[in-house]
């Protein structure tokens, strides 16, 4: 996994003081309420490299709940009303915010772990913002508000990649021209599939995100045919070769059989990005079956 490992940052010299001077007061961001019983102490849970956190802020603890399980990705479907970022699935939810519900929560996790997100472990957070309004205006707005937090998410300036513990990136109504264009940005370009190959680089495109059901007719029941099998393996190959990671959404993702054949199939591929409703269901699975995990307990 390519780029998952060049975003281990060297963060923890950074220590708390580094979010503070550029971040907003802390009265802005949402309240953190305690953990539910069945939750791990949050020492002990083990970061997830594939785990991504589909549709987060409709969970009970928006972000709070996929890091308890460890989940090192999540995404926020955000709306542009009136200069403000709003989270939402089918329209703007004006008592959520991305940045009370997504950038102070994170710039706390990084204060208290030290300069991570995930104390055990140090692995790097991916924040996917999935931009359902127009994107030629939100995304000014999001740079706006990512540029608060500069020692929190990765940066792209110089012409260089600076690592932080977390990278935010595009995906929905992206604007590609304004991202190539910016000769600095805390924000990179989720692909797809058709991207893959391309001339954009990972310093561009970290992630290349398609629909399954576009690509392969197989649900997981019966065997994989072996000509899906092959193009998956090809499609994740020429990523990595790039440095470039790989996600699907649209996989089989209720609590069935069929879901886990495909699991294993794209670890099995070295996909990079797992994508899920059910935390517990895929931390359950990643812990069980994914090599990656198994040799880092």
């Amino acid at each position: 996994m390519p780029f998952a490992r060049l975003l281990v940052a060297t963060t923890a010299a950074l220590g708390a003081a580094l979010v503070g001077p550029a971040a907003l007061p802390a009265a802005s961001a949402a309240p953190v309420t305690s953990a539910v019983v069945s939750s791990p102490p949050r020492a002990s849970v083990q970061p997830l490299e594939r785990a991504h956190a589909h549709n987060d802020y409709e969970h009970d603890r928006p972000l709070l709940d996929a890091l308890d399980h460890g989940f090192t990705s999540a995404e926020a479907d955000v709306w542009l009303v009136d200069d403000q970022l709003y989270i939402g699935h089918d329209g703007p939810d004006p008592a959520r915010t991305l940045r009370d519900t997504y950038l102070a929560p994170l710039a706390q996790r990084f204060r208290e772990n030290g300069g991570a997100i995930h104390r055990q472990g140090r692995e790097p957070f991916r924040l996917l913002i999935d931009v359902k309004s127009e994107g030629t205006a939100a995304w000014p707005v999001i740079e706006r508000e990512l540029s608060a937090y500069p020692q929190l998410f990765t940066a792209y300036k110089g012409g260089k990649v600076h690592e932080r513990a977390v990278t935010a990136v595009i995906s929905g109504n992206r604007d590609l021209t304004a991202m190539q264009a910016a000769s600095k940005r805390f924000s990179f370009y989720d692909g797809r599939m058709g991207d893959l190959g391309g001339p954009l680089p990972a310093s561009v495109m970290p992630l290349v995100s398609d629909n399954w059901t576009k690509y392969f007719t197989w649900q997981g029941v019966g065997a994989m045919p072996e000509a899906e099998r092959a193009r998956l393996r090809t499609i994740v190959a020429t990523a990595h070769a790039r440095g470039q990671q790989v996600r699907f959404w649209a996989t089989p993702d209720a609590a069935l059989p069929n879901r886990e054949a495909v699991w294993r199939e794209l670890v099995a591929a070295d996909v990079d990005v797992l994508n899920t409703d059910d935390l517990a269901g895929l931390q359950r699975f990643l812990l069980a079956e994914d090599p990656e995990e198994q040799a880092a307990a």
